[in-house]
This record gives C-alpha cells, sequence and structure tokens, in this order.
C-alpha cells in the first residue's frame, strides 16, 4: 500500500546537521515553535506532523510506531534530508528510537524528551485502547481533552496559566481518527531499551521533573542504557519543551554541536 506523505515544516533555515523535531501525543509540529526559536545559533530546524495529526494524513498502515517511523524517513528524504539530529517528546520520542532502529543512517543523534524507551503496561496499553475506540465511537476528541490537566506540571498550571488553554485549543484541532490510530500504535510498540544500548552517536535525555506520565525513573532507565548525561528541567511536567522551551533548546543544541564533531 502507497505511504502517504506526511507534512513537514521548516521552523528555522540555518546551517550543519538538521535538527528534526517530533512531536507528543495527541498534539502536532506547533509544541516545538517555541523551543526551536530558543536554540541558539543558526540551525536548520524542521518538525514533521505525525500520522493523523496536525495536517499529516494516516499512512494507509495498520497502526503502528514503526510505520510512523517509516513514514517519517520517507518524508525527510523527500525533504532532502539524509542525516540528522532526531529529538523527539513522548510518542515523538518513542518514533524517534523507532527510526536510529530502522533507519540508522539517518540518524546522527537523539534528543529523548520527557519519553521512555519502555514498552506500556498491560493497564496503560488497555487504557490506550479504550481511548481509541472512544474516539472512534464518539467520531470527537472529548476523551484526551482532558490531557493538559496531565501532562502540564504543578508549577505551569499554578504560574503558566495560559498554557493549559494553548494546549487544549491544540487538543481540538486534531481528528479522531488519528487519535485512535496513535493510540493503537503506542499500545502495541515494543521495548526500545536494546537500540540505546548499542547507539553510537550522541544522546540527550531530557525530563520535567514534575513529569508524572514519563516520570524521571524512565529518563533515568534511558539516560543508563545509553550513556547519556540526564538533564532534569525544574518546575515543569511531561510537556517541558512547551513549558521551559529555552532549557530544552539548550539540551537539544547540545547534542547538535556533539553529533557535528
Amino acid at each position: 500500500m502507497t505511504t502517504a506523505p506526511l507534512e513537514t515544516y521548516t521552523l528555522r533555515e540555518g546551517y550543519g546537521t538538521p535538527l528534526v523535531l517530533l512531536h507528543g501525543f495527541p498534539l502536532d509540529h506547533r509544541m516545538w515553535a517555541d523551543a526551536a526559536a530558543a536554540l541558539p545559533g543558526e540551525p536548520t530546524v524542521v518538525a514533521v506532523d505525525l500520522p493523523g495529526l496536525g495536517a499529516s494524513p494516516l499512512t494507509g498502515e495498520p497502526p503502528s510506531i514503526e510505520a510512523s517511523a517509516d513514514a517519517t524517513a520517507a518524508a525527510l528524504t523527500a525533504a532532502g534530508i539524509t542525516r540528522a539530529v532526531v529529538a523527539g517528546l513522548s510518542m515523538g520520542g518513542y518514533v524517534a528510537l523507532a527510526l536510529a532502529e530502522r533507519h540508522a543512517s539517518l540518524v546522527a543523534g537523539l534528543g529523548l524528551v520527557d519519553t521512555k524507551s519502555t514498552a506500556d503496561t498491560d493497564d496503560a496499553r488497555a487504557n490506550r485502547l479504550r481511548i481509541a475506540d472512544e474516539a472512534e465511537r464518539s467520531q470527537t476528541v472529548d476523551a484526551v481533552l482532558g490531557m493538559p490537566g496531565a501532562m502540564l506540571g504543578e508549577t505551569s498550571k499554578a504560574a503558566r496559566k495560559p498554557l493549559t488553554a494553548r494546549v487544549e485549543e491544540w487538543i481540538r484541532g486534531q481528528r479522531p481518527d488519528g487519535v485512535a490510530w496513535s493510540q493503537r500504535a503506542m499500545a502495541s510498540r515494543p521495548d526500545r531499551t536494546h537500540v540505546l544500548e548499542g547507539f553510537a552517536g550522541p544522546v540527550a535525555v531530557v525530563v520535567g521533573e514534575e513529569d508524572v506520565i514519563t516520570p524521571v525513573g524512565e529518563a533515568e532507565h534511558m539516560a543508563a542504557a545509553a550513556s547519556a548525561q540526564l538533564v532534569q528541567v525544574p518546575g515543569v511536567g511531561h510537556l517541558s519543551a512547551v513549558e521551559d522551551p529555552a532549557a530544552v533548546a539548550d539540551a537539544l543544541a547540545d547534542v547538535l554541536a556533539r553529533a557535528a564533531v
């Protein structure tokens, strides 16, 4: 079956190894705008809308993180990108790890932000499938509208109150079929810790200290597997790149510089 092309966006035009940004669920490339703007220097920064989210169509393939990775690789190749540092937040991190496994020549370095390399627990998997079914049944995104409450850290909810409405607006802009497909894709993903253990390029592992979805322990697990430094961002939760974009930009700039050596 022919894979429909994903939408890519050049957030900054610059020099050197490009930085590719992959968004979390149930969002799209817009969540990266502030972090991309905060990057020092003159990097080339490209963001991708993953299958069924933002402006990207579904791939025509059964739901899987592998299908997302393959479609992302095809979109980057079409954009003339043959090697890049790939950074992903949450679901985007799952896709980044699958890219490193399936398209190794493309990935010069990894930025893993508020994500994990392990598979879902049985309970988490069942909850994803329940939400997927509900999105399809209702033909709405109502089942995920409450997610900002869990994704944003307690500090952000108290001190950065406009973020809640901003993230909810992004979620409202998604399509029910994309929400369902993404949940089923994440539910079926395997443990990819071994990918980190065998990855030769530089790795940045970043986590919000208030992240309750992929908490610090998951980040510590990845950092140990990759022999990477762990960056903990205080006062933020699961959406660290939205809550404190400058801190995440600094961490990504470091791995981008190391990949260029």
